[in-house]
C-alpha cells in the first residue's frame, strides 16, 4: 500500500518514479495564462490570513462547500475569516476523490511544509501555521512565486487595462516575469447594448479615438494591442462558448454595429455575424505581431440566476456546455489559413467530448513554417485540470498527435499558492509514460530520451521555445 502524498505521490511504477524525481521535478514553471492579480504581484502583497490566501474568489472551493451543505454566509457572505476556514476545513475529508482533496494537502505541503491532513480537529493549528508565516516576507506574493521557482507568469488583462503594474514589475527584476495577455472579451460582448456602449465609449477614450463606426472600434483596439505588445504581451485569450465563422460583409457589420451602439438589442444571427468579425480582426492583430492567440470555449456561464443577482459572476454557477463547434471551428480557421494570417494557437476545451474533435482539428492547420506544434491542443481546462481529465486530454492528443510538442500545463488560477497544479500534471504525465514502459507498451532502453526529449520538454522547455520567453 502506498502512502498518501509522499515523494511518489501519483507515480505507480519505478519508470514513472525515475522520469519525474531525474527530469519534471528540477524544472522551473512557465504558468502562461493565470487570474493572477497584477497589483497583488507589484505591491508584494501580504495575506492577512489563510482564508484571505486561499479561499478568496476560488469558486472550486465554494461548489464544494455549498455541495456539502454549508450555508452562503460562510462562503461568500459575511461570516469571519476563521469561520470561513473552518467550514472548509469540515469540508475537505468529504472531498476524497475530488481533485481538492489532491491540490488542498499539495498545496499546505508545497507551500508551508504542513503534512498533517486538514479536518475539524487540524483546523486551528494549521490556520494559525499558515497565517504566521504569510507575515513573513518569504511568503508574500513575490516570495511564494519565489519559492515555486516561477519564471515567467502571464495574466489576464483587458484592452482598456493601463498595465501600470506589469510596467512596475518590468522595472524591479525579481526573479519571476509578469508578462500581460489579451483578453478583448468586452469588445465583442454586444448582447448587453448599454454595458457594450459604456465599454466602447471608455476604449475610445483610453486609446485616444473619437468612436462612431465599427472601423473606429478596430482602430481603437489596434492602438491597444500596440500598447500591450510593447509592454511584452504574447499571448491573447478568448472566453467563447463557441467559435463565430459566419459570412458577412463590412456594411453589414457597420450597420450592427450602429444598431448594438444606438442601444437596439440584436437578433442572434446579427450577434453571430458581429463576433464573426470580431474575431476575424483579433485574429489578424495577433498574426501581425506574432502572438499566441488562445481559445477557451465550451462554458456554460450563470447558469443560477438567483446566485448570479445576488453575488455576480464567477462564483460557482458555471458548468460544461453541450455546443456543436466544429463546423464553425474549421471554418474559422480555415479562413485565416486561406489568406496565410493563422497565427501560432491553443485551443482549450471544457467538454470532453471534444477531445478527439480538437486532437483532429489541430493537424489540419500544422505549418512546419512555425517550427513544431504551431497549432496546439490545451490542456485540462477548468473542471477538466484534474487526474482523469489531463489523462483523457493526453492520450487524446497521444493518439491524434504529437505529445512530444505539447506546450503542458498551466494554472488558471486566481491563486499564488496553486502552483502544485503543475507539480501535479508533472506527476501525471510522467505516471502515464512510466505506465507505458512497464508495460512494454514503449522501450525501457530509451527511458532517458524519453525523460530528456518528451518530459523535460513538455514541462518546460515547448513552452519556452513556442512562447519565445
Amino acid at each position: 500500500m502506498k502512502n498518501f502524498n509522499d515523494e511518489n505521490f501519483l507515480l505507480q511504477t519505478p519508470a514513472a518514479e525515475r522520469l519525474y524525481h531525474e527530469h519534471a521535478a528540477k524544472l522551473p514553471i512557465i504558468d502562461y495564462h493565470c487570474h493572477l492579480s497584477p497589483e497583488y504581484v507589484a505591491s508584494d502583497h501580504r495575506f492577512e490570513n489563510l482564508s484571505k490566501l486561499w479561499l478568496e474568489g476560488d469558486h472550486y472551493k465554494w461548489r464544494a462547500m455549498r455541495t456539502n451543505g454549508v450555508e452562503e454566509r460562510y462562503i461568500t457572505g459575511d461570516a469571519s475569516d476563521w469561520e470561513k476556514f473552518e467550514k472548509w476545513a469540515e469540508t475537505v475529508p468529504y472531498t476524497m476523490r475530488n481533485p481538492l482533496y489532491h491540490w488542498t494537502h499539495l498545496e499546505l505541503k508545497t507551500a508551508f511544509g504542513v503534512d498533517t491532513l486538514l479536518s475539524p480537529s487540524t483546523a486551528r493549528e494549521i490556520y494559525d501555521h499558515c497565517s504566521a508565516l504569510l507575515q513573513t516576507p518569504e511568503f508574500h506574493a513575490r516570495g511564494l512565486m519565489r519559492h515555486y521557482d516561477v519564471e515567467v507568469v502571464c495574466t489576464t488583462d483587458d484592452p482598456i487595462d493601463s498595465l501600470e503594474h506589469h510596467l512596475k514589475v518590468a522595472q524591479e527584476d525579481f526573479g519571476t516575469r509578469m508578462l500581460p495577455t489579451w483578453r478583448p472579451d468586452k469588445a465583442m460582448a454586444v448582447e448587453d447594448p448599454a454595458a457594450f456602449r459604456t465599454y466602447v465609449d471608455r476604449l475610445g477614450e483610453v486609446a485616444g479615438v473619437e468612436i462612431s463606426r465599427f472601423e473606429d472600434v478596430i482602430e481603437a483596439l489596434r492602438i491597444r494591442h500596440k500598447f500591450f505588445e510593447k509592454a511584452g504581451c504574447r499571448l491573447s485569450d478568448h472566453g467563447i462558448g463557441g467559435f463565430y465563422a459566419e459570412d458577412y460583409t463590412s456594411a453589414e457589420i457597420e450597420r450592427i454595429f450602429a444598431r448594438v451602439y444606438g442601444g437596439r438589442q440584436l437578433t442572434p444571427e446579427e450577434i453571430s455575424k458581429f463576433k464573426s468579425a470580431m474575431m476575424y480582426e483579433f485574429a489578424i492583430m495577433d498574426w501581425e505581431t506574432g502572438w499566441t492567440q488562445q481559445f477557451h470555449y465550451g462554458t456554460l456561464r450563470n447558469n443560477n440566476t438567483r446566485m448570479f443577482r445576488a453575488i455576480g459572476p464567477d462564483t460557482g454557477f458555471d458548468s460544461i456546455g453541450d455546443f456543436t463547434v466544429g463546423e464553425q471551428m474549421s471554418k474559422f480557421f480555415d479562413r485565416l489559413d486561406a489568406s496565410d494570417h493563422l497565427t501560432r494557437t491553443i485551443i482549450y476545451n471544457l467538454n470532453p467530448r471534444d477531445n478527439y474533435l480538437v486532437g483532429t482539428m489541430i493537424g489540419n492547420f500544422q505549418d512546419g513554417r512555425y517550427g513544431p506544434g504551431k497549432i496546439q491542443f490545451g490542456s485540462g481546462w477548468w473542471f477538466l485540470d484534474q487526474k482523469d481529465g489531463m489523462e483523457q486530454q493526453m492520450n487524446s492528443l497521444s493518439t491524434l498527435g504529437l505529445l512530444s510538442r505539447f506546450v503542458g500545463m498551466l494554472t488558471d488560477s486566481r491563486s499564488f499558492v496553486s502552483y502544485p497544479r503543475h507539480e501535479y500534471f508533472r506527476r501525471t504525465l510522467c505516471n502515464l509514460i512510466g505506465t507505458d514502459i512497464e508495460q512494454g507498451l514503449l522501450p525501457a532502453s530509451e527511458i532517458d530520451f524519453i525523460g530528456r526529449e518528451i518530459v523535460e520538454a513538455v514541462c518546460y522547455y515547448n513552452a519556452r521555445n513556442f512562447f519565445k520567453f
